[in-house]
Parts: structure tokens; sequence; C-alpha cells
């Protein structure tokens, strides 16, 4: 009986999906059905899909995904994309990437489809917002700063420099361990991803990508981004999740040129908070150093020394991996008091809407905190 009521309800999901589908275009694949679509940006639209036969021998797929794609013509972007995640290859820490499938739309047209792990959790952007300018909970911190920064050193341990890493790139995914969080953090969004440069010869690109509240120094003054300016980022990232608020808070309406301007020709850092203990201003400090001479930044996560598992250490004094019970306990890295929010960790299910999702490059065009961009530049900006 018990198996009767799973086949209804799969077989519920599947009609509720092609039900959904009267937006869909780029037709179905071999083994799943073309959802409604949940996102929209620059470079493709991102749909939800569901599997055909849930129990069949296309088991290498989930029952649900995200579908990103993009007539063939217009679809180079996203082809890059799936070009740098099977290069990167499998990590627990970066949204997983299923394969592609090119299809036949209800014109005739030609699509290109990336099969990408569905973050139904939504993104760390929406967590933080929740936490109401509050910030999260310091065993959130710490649990999620620890995932991100592990999938940061494989991207970069594979040659890639991410390019465009912020809470809204960061996807949820449930945890299926059963213990512990209900959603583990995973890196998503690679379509502003680039190799990192091989040697000092290397010519630099004539433009930076990436959301401009996120960029570094160097990155806005001579378009040097290398895996410096995603730890730059990451420093970002840990600030918004300690503080609930933007890195620029008090900036918002500054228009993108003159924000450039104040990181790339003042060479300012965001400011760090002195609610932060000594250890966490330490660490961010870190994350924001840079040279004097401005040319390239150097922060302390490449030295010749440097070990991801003792910055870890530094950073997380109570070393719990992922699946395991969080809590504050041994944790001195960020708070005098013990609490960064006041708060205790509770299950955050996250809304399922175009915003939320994973994967989807935002289409807030007159939000210089959401856009990602690639143009070019004059240097000294």
């Amino acid at each position: 009986m018990k198996r009767k009521r799973e086949v209804e309800f799969q077989c519920e999901k599947v009609e509720e999906v092609k039900q959904r589908s009267t937006d869909k275009c780029g037709g179905d694949g071999v083994a799943w059905f073309r959802g409604s679509m949940i996102g929209k940006g620059s470079f493709g639209s991102v749909y939800l899909a569901n599997l055909k036969k849930p129990r069949s021998r296309f088991g290498c797929f989930p029952e649900v995904m995200a579908v990103k794609s993009a007539e063939m013509s217009v679809s180079g972007s996203i082809q890059k994309e799936r070009e740098a995640l099977s290069n990167i290859g499998r990590c627990p820490n970066i949204i997983q990437c299923f394969g592609d499938e090119i299809t036949t739309g209800e014109n005739g047209e030609m699509v290109y489809n990336m099969l990408l792990e569905f973050g139904s959790g939504g993104t760390l952007a929406d967590l933080i917002k929740k936490s109401g300018e509050s910030g999260l909970s310091e065993s959130e911190v710490r649990y999620y700063a620890r995932s991100i920064l592990r999938g940061i050193h494989h991207i970069h341990e594979l040659g890639y420099v991410h390019c465009d890493l912020k809470p809204e790139n960061i996807l949820l995914v449930p945890n299926k361990n059963g213990v512990g969080a209900k959603f583990k953090v995973k890196i998503g969004d690679f379509g502003l991803a680039k190799r990192a440069k091989q040697n000092k010869k290397r010519k630099l690109d004539p433009y930076w990508r990436g959301t401009p509240i996120y960029l570094s120094p160097e990155v806005v003054t001579d378009c040097i981004q290398e895996p410096p300016s995603d730890i730059w980022a990451f420093g970002c990232i840990v600030l918004e999740m300690v503080t609930g608020k933007p890195p620029w808070f008090g900036k918002e309406d500054m228009d993108a040129e003159a924000l450039l301007h104040m990181i790339g020709e003042g060479y300012e850092s965001p400011k760090i908070p002195n609610k932060i203990s000594r250890e966490g201003r330490e660490f961010l400090k870190g994350c924001f150093f840079e040279e004097s001479d401005g040319e390239e930044c150097s922060c302390s996560f490449y030295s010749d020394d440097y070990s991801y598992e003792l910055d870890e250490e530094f950073l997380f004094s109570s070393r719990s991996e992922e699946g395991e019970e969080i809590d504050s306990r041994g944790f001195s890295g960020f708070s005098e008091e013990g609490k960064l929010g006041g708060q205790e960790l509770t299950d955050t299910t996250g809304s399922i809407t175009a915003s939320s999702l994973n994967d989807v490059i935002s289409t807030q065009a007159n939000s210089v905190q959401q856009c990602p961009v690639t143009f070019p530049i004059p240097s000294g900006v």
C-alpha cells in the first residue's frame, strides 16, 4: 500500500509540472518533462523539470531538476558554464551538473539545455533576509562559511575563478543525512567563471565580471580577477551573514560608477563592525588584505604556507562535519557575547520563487547589489 501511494504521488507531481508548462519553450528532454519557468536572466531561462519515469533506468537523474536553457544560437555562455562545471568536477560544496541535452522547441528551434541540481531551499541571500538585518546565528555562520570555503578551495585547485560569488549564488540544498541542519549550502551559477592565469605572461582580460559590491580593488582598477578576488567576495559573504546587511551598507544609493570609484581609487574595504571579536576581525581583514602598490590582491589565504584547514581552525574553533549537529559550543571567531544575532538555529525552508531559485542570473537590472555584469572599463577607474 505504501508503494502504491508513492507511485500515485509521483504521478501527481509529473502531472502538476506538465500542467504548469503553459509558458514553456524548448520542448521536453528524453527523460524529463519541462515544467514552468522559475527564472530568467541575460544568459538564458531556468525551468523546473521532472523525470518522466522517476524509478526507471534514468536513475542517474534526481526526480526534480533545474534546467537552464537557451536557443543554440545564443547558448555560448551556458555551454561555457557547462564546460567549467565539467572541468571542476563533483564536489559536495558545489551545485551538481547532470549533463546537457539539445531539444526541439515548439517552433522547431534547437535549444541547448544544462541539467542542474535543484536548490529547493532557495539561496543564502533569502536566509540572510529572513534574519531581519540581525544576522545569522553563530552556528549557522560557522557551518555555512566552512562549506563555502571548501567549495572555493576546490574551484581554485582545479584552476578556475568563480568571479561572481555572492549570497544569491549560494544555494540551499536539502541535507539528506537526516541530522543537523535541514539544508546545506552549495556554490552555484558558474556563468561568469574563468580559468585562472597559469603564468605571469598571460594577457589580462580587458574587462571584469561579477557584481559591483563584491568586487575587490584590483579587479576594478586593473581587471585582475584571480583566486584572491574570490576570497575578497567570500569575506563580503561572511560579513553579510554576520551583520545581516550588505557589505557596503549605507551606500545603497550610490550609482555603479561612484561605487566602483570608491572601491578602485579609494582602495576601501567593507567596514567590519566592532561587535565582531578580535579573531573574527583579523580573519575578515585577511580576506580584504591588499598589497600597498594596489596591483594585485595577495590576501593571507594565498601565502606560501597557507592551509585551508588551518584557517578553518582559526575561524571555527568548533569543527563539525556536514550532517553533524550544529551548535555554538567552542565558537569564538566572531562575537564577544557568544551570539551574533540572538538567534538559535532553526529550520529554513525558503520559498520557491524566481528570485530564490538556484543558478539564476538576477533580473533586477536597477539594483547595484544584485546584477552581475561584464563590460570593458578603462584602467584606473
